[in-house]
């Protein structure tokens, strides 16, 4: 009973990236060899999965419920009088994601109620995760729609102009570039920009709801391949407090944020994620995260809601688990990460000097 005790307890510090590189080889070793403690592994990997699961939905049911109280329906009224038909229109334009996102609340409280009474439902949980935090994005917009809207006195033209939608970065000399699944998803074309201005069309290889990861492939007869990527990918977890810095598109030019790892783990205890002490910009999302030799940590995710200085990062071993994942059809050869990083011992601005030609402002259209 004691063995099992201690052992459950390798098995959560394993999973929580607690061990150290040298205690996670050994253990990694003994679970090759043993399938039972494999067995246990993924048992308990799964129970601390929904349990992650089930406080998330319990946050997003409270960030509904915070959405829908600063909705203020008398003041909307009046501010929109004399022109009650902008309300119509409104209702005519938005009407059909108000019912997805309808939807979506009415999914939240069903998978509540499954996880509470059914422990075999977690990859139903992580796909209603998924779509309520499409829900929560949908009820954000259509408030900022219909604010938007409230203040202006011009019917505004629709236009067919692209938007940049984030960041990316290559993972390969031949065109494969990684960013998150969330900066693309619901694009018609996809273009990307590099920094001499220069664009290319690109399409989604591989894509991972899971991770919100996206690889792209440039598909423009007018690239040429890039030289050797300057980075490798680290393959062993950061600690808390080392240096990182990121180089992304929150604007029309590359922006340097640096800072320091604050956390190994991300959101609701995220074990796939880093939480880093660095200020960042929705467009900052699929940027690259390095340390100061030049290994990339991560992919910078987000930032959480109204705090500022703070953002969470996919872990670098999901970059590489996402690498080999591309279909072999479309890869033609596999992707294979640097050994050597050509940014180790440089100055920050020789770092940056070699670092901006690989990484791109992805245009969404």
């Amino acid at each position: 009973m004691r063995n099992d005790l201690e052992l459950d307890a390798i098995i959560e510090d394993y999973l929580l990236g607690k061990l150290t590189p040298q205690e996670t080889e050994a253990f990694e070793q003994l679970r090759s060899n043993d399938a039972t403690v494999d067995h246990k592994v993924v048992s308990h990997k799964v129970f601390l999965h929904k349990m992650e699961q089930y406080a998330e939905q319990l946050h997003l049911r409270e960030q509904m419920d915070k959405i829908h109280a600063e909705i203020d329906v008398e003041e909307m009224a009046a501010t929109l009088k004399p022109h009650p038909s902008k309300v119509v229109q409104l209702w005519r334009k938005h009407k059909s994601a108000i019912a997805v996102a309808a939807s979506f609340i009415v999914l939240s409280l069903v998978s509540i109620y499954s996880i509470q009474h059914n422990s075999q439902q977690a990859e139903k949980v992580v796909l209603l995760s998924n779509q309520l935090t499409n829900a929560i994005k949908t009820q954000n917009t259509l408030i900022r729609d219909i604010r938007k809207t409230a203040n202006t006195s011009a019917p505004s033209k629709n236009a067919n102009q692209g938007r940049y939608g984030g960041t990316g970065f290559a993972i390969s000399t031949n065109g494969y570039i990684l960013t998150n699944l969330h900066v693309i998803n619901g694009a018609d074309s996809l273009y990307v920009q590099n920094s001499k201005g220069e664009s290319f069309k690109v399409k989604a290889v591989y894509t991972d709801s899971q991770y919100d990861m996206a690889i792209l492939k440039i598909s423009d007869k007018n690239f040429s391949n890039l030289s050797s990527l300057p980075y490798t990918i680290k393959r062993n977890s950061s600690s808390i407090g080392e240096n990182v810095y990121t180089l992304g598109y929150p604007k029309d030019d590359a922006v340097l944020g640096e800072g320091y790892v604050s956390s190994k783990n991300g959101f609701v205890g995220d074990t796939t994620q880093y939480q880093v002490a660095i200020s960042v910009n929705p467009g900052n999302s699929g940027g690259p995260l390095l340390d100061n030799n030049g290994n990339l940590v991560g992919v910078i995710s987000g930032k959480p809601d109204q705090t500022e200085g703070a953002a969470f990062a996919i872990k670098s071993k999901y970059i590489l688990e996402a690498m080999r994942a591309i279909p072999q059809d479309s890869l033609g050869k596999k992707l294979v990460s640097n050994r050597k990083s050509l940014l180790s011992g440089l100055k920050r601005t020789k770092q940056i000097e070699k670092l901006q030609d690989y990484v791109f402002m992805i245009k969404v259209y």
